[in-house]
């Protein structure tokens, strides 16, 4: 569980991060400057009631002024219905604006996580991204909806009562203030065990929020192997450990707040008899203690609401290093693996270099096929056994071993070999999933590192072999981000026979799949990819197995809508169904990382070697020995 284990917390305040912070403020500045007029507003009405109270006893009462103490008591009632008003409108326009910087962080984050490198989901785990899309943008709302705004009202209020304190009767508010280092010293305790008790919960959230999302996902495996007994059972220890770490959270704040409250009481007593032998001897009036009483009532309140406080605003200062950590993410892990390349100047070729430098007034002519070349590729997934700068070591990790092909501009080129052999690394690379650690990956002559990655991937038609599906409509599923028309879609999806089974569907193209396309078959998702595949009209078309799982008559409907698909244009096929590529202008048989042949489906047979022992096999043209068989998929001989 180490992966999900939360960061130490850091420092309680940030000027950098909270620098960082305010920037989403800035546009919500009338939303806090509204919000701290009510909050000074409120806290200079804290003061009319005390006042009132020493009016009445020392003015109306011994003048017997009935008149006085009604407009003292309406200036009060007056003052509560204010001070209610100002509370009422700074609960709504913190609220409003943490709401508002929530949804904006949320935005940002999620537009980042999508521009992400591959490798940066294949190091971090899904519940860990989800805590901090949740949770920590969470914490932040704490702190602007009840946090910082509301501090600063607290503090502002601290500082009126203080004065007035100061200004009435400075010995009183000496004695009042007698106990402050008790407050201090309790509320340094409390800050202390709810900062160590936040970090379990946080480890215990992101656990429970990994867990889930893993075994709900593979929900499948779980009930087929009868695991739902022990996964309950490690699920609710998890569950346990989360209720226990929130319990000793509640346990310090039962503790605190009473401690607070006796301190308050202590104070209180101090007033009183601070003030019992002055009244006796007439030097002060029984108006001023009874003001100086609820004045220490209202002073120690707001010092222990800051001490709250200083918990969300630490809290949120976790959370705001590790949300602003994920969002600098992007420029940590720019080219990581990535070492020197062999050659510094690389010549761009025109026809690459005009989709990004037309005329406004011009649209970018289609593309009818590009040429990709692979020159000396070395690539490890495991990027801490590779060696920059130097010769490729003897390493078992690499899954790319000088890996060099070339295919031409409307050619089509298939990748064969065993599980394992490098296949799917070639897509994925090719597609700047990942960099390759040596070599270079030409498009029509240029290094794809020059290319920006949106272009590169706009010329790229890509169909998996795990085909993934949004949980919406089919027309959106096929359309993805093409703006073209249903009817175009429709013509698409006729042209690989996808339309049979769309209109089996009860609302056809408007009929709403289930989360990765779960209510229909696999089958029936990878028609449905080869129909996105057509809607994109890509120059370069990529096919990683993607007949795996049709049956042979959709896979006879597939290959006849392929060989209109790929007239024009490049296309690289990954295939475990030799059968399916035997017409490929080349084929490379990869084997541990390297390219052990390559030449024409006849060629290949002809020389007797790997392929055609893999052919025989999967074809069935001659019995192989148990050994011979598995020679042929294991060795290079």
């Amino acid at each position: 569980m180490s992966v999900h284990e939360e960061d130490v917390i850091g420092k309680a305040y940030d000027a950098r991060l909270m620098r960082r912070l305010f920037v989403y403020v800035r546009p919500y500045g009338w939303l806090v400057a509204a919000a701290l007029a009510c909050l000074v507003l409120e806290g200079l009405l804290q003061l009319v009631g005390p006042l009132m109270t020493q009016r009445v006893i020392d003015v109306a009462l011994p003048a017997r002024d009935v008149g006085l103490i009604a407009r003292s008591a309406l200036v009060f009632a007056a003052s509560l219905l204010v001070a209610f008003a100002c509370q009422y409108g700074e609960t709504i326009l913190t609220s409003l604006l943490g709401q508002r910087v929530m949804r904006d962080l949320r935005h940002a984050i999620f537009a980042h996580v999508q521009r992400l490198p591959v490798v940066f989901f294949d190091r971090n785990p899904v519940g860990r991204l989800v805590t901090r899309v949740t949770s920590d943008v969470e914490s932040l709302n704490e702190l602007f909806a009840s946090g910082v705004v509301a501090g600063l009202g607290d503090l502002f209020t601290l500082l009126a009562i203080s004065v007035l304190m100061l200004v009435t009767d400075w010995r009183l508010a000496l004695a009042s203030f007698g106990v402050l280092p008790f407050v201090y010293w309790a509320s340094h305790v409390f800050r202390a065990k709810v900062r160590e008790s936040y970090r379990e919960v946080r480890t215990r959230l992101a656990r429970i929020n990994a867990y889930l999302q893993e075994r709900i996902t593979g929900m499948r495996v779980v009930q087929l192997f009868g695991r739902e007994e022990s996964e309950a059972r490690r699920f609710s220890e998890l569950n346990r450990g989360h209720l226990q770490v929130n319990l000793d959270s509640i346990t310090y704040y039962a503790l605190y707040f009473p401690a607070i409250e006796i301190l308050t009481t202590i104070a209180l007593a101090s007033l009183i008899v601070a003030a019992t032998r002055r009244v006796e001897i007439g030097s002060l009036s029984v108006g001023t203690v009874a003001a100086f009483l609820q004045l220490v009532r209202r002073f120690f309140q707001p010092l222990q609401d800051l001490s709250d406080k200083f918990n969300t605003l630490q809290q949120a200062m976790a959370a705001s290093e590790r949300v602003f950590r994920l969002l600098d993410t992007e420029a940590a892990d720019a080219g990581a693996g990535q070492v020197e390349r062999d050659q510094k100047q690389v010549l761009r070729s025109p026809s690459v270099r005009s989709g990004s430098h037309q005329d406004d007034d011009q649209s970018p002519p289609r593309r009818t096929g590009i040429s990709v070349e692979f020159s000396d590729v070395w690539f490890a997934y495991d990027l801490g056994h590779v060696a920059h700068g130097g010769g490729p070591p003897a390493s078992p990790e690499w899954v790319l071993r000088g890996v060099s092909f070339k295919v031409e501009s409307g050619k089509t080129l298939a990748l064969v070999g065993h599980t394992g052999a490098g296949k799917t690394t070639i897509i994925n690379l090719l597609l700047r999933f990942y960099d390759p650690q040596r070599g270079r990956i030409l498009v029509d002559g240029t290094d794809i590192r020059d290319i920006p990655v949106a272009e590169l991937r706009a010329l790229i038609g890509y169909v998996q072999q795990d085909i993934f599906l949004f949980a919406g409509d089919v027309l959106s599923n096929i359309r993805l981000s093409n703006p073209i028309s249903e009817e175009d879609v429709a013509v698409a999806a006729a042209r690989v026979g996808a339309d049979r089974i769309i209109r089996r569907l009860p609302r056809g193209y408007s009929q709403v799949l289930g989360e990765r396309g779960a209510s229909i078959s696999v089958g029936e998702r990878q028609l449905l990819s080869f129909a996105r595949a057509i809607v994109a009209d890509p120059a370069l078309l990529v096919l990683d197995e993607a007949t795996s799982a049709v049956d042979s008559e959709i896979e006879a409907d597939i290959q006849r809508a392929l060989s209109v698909l790929v007239t024009g244009r490049t296309t690289i096929a990954v295939a475990h169904r030799l059968s399916t590529i035997v017409d490929s202008d080349e084929i490379l048989v990869l084997h541990h990382g390297q390219v052990r042949e390559r030449g024409t489906h006849r060629a290949l047979l002809a020389k007797r070697g790997l392929y055609d022992r893999l052919y025989r096999l999967q074809a069935g043209v001659a019995e192989l020995a148990p050994a011979e068989s598995n020679n042929a998929l294991q060795s290079g001989a």
